[in-house]
């Protein structure tokens, strides 16, 4: 028993011997990490700012920028172009533009028709744009309305992005003055022929909550236009285009424009350019 009792001694005293020297060579480890972590560099440590031109990294005001910490700018023309509807010459217009980083930034659109010299109608809008998922954006600002009849501003509230199957989607509401309400949809879709030839399709709805007999507008679907366009891209930033364009009044809308002499549909050939830089 003695013997057993012997053996059974030594072999706690070498377990307990291993492990003293394995905490010794961990608290050495934890010591050496601790050295590395703080205090001079080693002569032989690279210069972190060895090839930065000249910048300074570690210093409080030279940090980098991440893409998406940057301001951008663009500004697109999609549409400036000519057609010739009853003896009249109409130039209409559509841009956009907007400033600020990838998630945050300051949008402006404008569309419109000059008639002959004069504006017939036109839509500004000045809106904040917000990143909400991969393509789309909230928008929230205002409206203005001018041109013919009295002008009407609008808070407005919508989205913006890139539909499944790269349909290119914007859904607005609007809010105005005396209860006022409208929505418009507008889509786009670019069917590439070829590499610089592009047909392009487009949709757009407009939709108000009430009568306003003095812009001529009634309330439910006020009017629908569809546009084929087909444009040669000079380069992506310049394309001279040509295209028909079919634009129908609806409802209260249509009612007024007979009243008043008008023909609530129309159809045009046009020729144009977008441009964006």
């Amino acid at each position: 028993m003695s013997a057993r009792l012997t053996t059974l001694m030594l072999a706690i005293g070498g377990v307990a011997l291993l492990a003293g020297s394995v905490a010794a060579a961990q608290a050495q480890m934890e010591m050496d990490m601790s050295a590395m972590q703080g205090g001079p560099p080693p002569t032989d440590a690279r210069d972190p700012n060895a090839y930065s031109e000249g910048v300074n990294f570690t210093r409080g005001n030279a940090r980098p920028k991440l893409a998406d910490q940057k301001r951008f700018r663009s500004i697109l023309i999609d549409n400036l172009e000519a057609s010739r509807v009853g003896g009249k010459t109409i130039v209409p217009y559509d841009l956009e533009a907007w400033y600020g980083q990838t998630y945050d930034r300051a949008v402006l659109k404008a569309e419109g028709d000059v008639e002959s010299g004069d504006l017939a109608e036109a839509r500004t809008e000045l809106l904040w744009g917000h990143a909400i998922a991969p393509y789309w954006d909230t928008q929230v600002g205002m409206r203005y309305d001018n041109g013919q009849g009295p002008n009407r501003a609008w808070l407005a509230a919508g989205i913006e992005g890139l539909a499944p199957y790269r349909f290119d989607l914007e859904v607005t509401g609007y809010v105005g003055d005396a209860s006022r309400t409208a929505l418009r949809v507008d889509a786009s879709y670019d069917m590439l022929i070829t590499q610089r030839l592009v047909l392009e399709p487009r949709f757009e709805a407009n939709f108000y909550g009430k009568d306003d007999f003095e812009r001529g507008l009634g309330s439910g679907l006020s009017d629908i236009s569809l546009a084929l366009r087909l444009r040669y891209e000079i380069r992506r930033e310049l394309a001279p285009y040509f295209g028909v364009e079919w634009i129908n009044e609806y409802g209260g809308t249509e009612d007024l424009t007979r009243a008043a002499g008008g023909d609530p549909s129309d159809s045009r050939i046009t020729i144009g350019i977008r441009f964006w830089f």
